[in-house]
């Protein structure tokens, strides 16, 4: 029998403090009904194993990502809006590592689930509406979203894994990146889409 007051949403925030502290590769089953204080068996009548776990984490990662985005964005436009969005995304990286990796890593998600998560499609509308403030149509728009993401991530992966060992702080660099998408999407190159190169 399931331990009274265990429930998916419990076992999802367990399993996500734990992915904080130790990593979500290093995440099992076992890790996270010893923190409940469960056996193993009892977390199968709420989740179906690692995976759907780890796509719950991802799911809730998601949401919470984007609630600060949202908040810190509202209100704000062009570069105002790119640098809070950007600066919400690397503090929730850095505060959640464990939960934000699960939002940068190939998992198999429960159709049900993540049709019914309002974090991914949020982020995505979040994205879009900045962008466009600069004036950016299809398929620009898509182009401008993928730099956005791999510079946000690219810079955030390698600044916590030690990567920035210059005397010049990765936050000086963070500033003169979001200087450069700004004036980037400000003057973005005319699309070349009859261009086969």
């Amino acid at each position: 029998m399931a331990r009274a007051g265990l429930t998916a949403e419990r076992v999802t925030i367990a399993g996500a403090e734990l992915a904080d502290e130790v990593g979500l590769d290093q995440v099992t089953m076992s890790q996270v009904a010893r923190r409940l204080g469960v056996k193993d068996a009892s977390l199968y009548t709420h989740v179906r194993g690692l995976e759907d776990l780890r796509g719950r984490i991802a799911l809730l990662a998601a949401d919470e990502k984007t609630i600060r985005i949202a908040e810190a964005t509202a209100g704000r436009s062009g570069k105002d809006a790119l640098v809070a969005f950007a600066n919400a995304w690397r503090e929730y990286a850095h505060r959640h590592p464990g939960r934000y990796m699960a939002t940068q890593t190939p998992i198999q998600i429960d159709p049900e689930l993540a049709a019914n998560a309002p974090g991914p499609r949020r982020a995505v509308e979040l994205t879009y509406g900045m962008l466009r403030g600069y004036g950016l149509a299809e398929p620009d728009l898509t182009d401008a979203v993928r730099l956005l993401r791999s510079t946000f991530h690219g810079f955030v992966a390698l600044e916590s894994a030690g990567g920035f060992a210059h005397r010049r702080s990765p936050q000086q660099s963070w500033l003169r990146a979001l200087d450069a998408l700004h004036s980037l999407l400000e003057h973005w190159p005319p699309s070349r889409e009859g261009d086969s190169s």
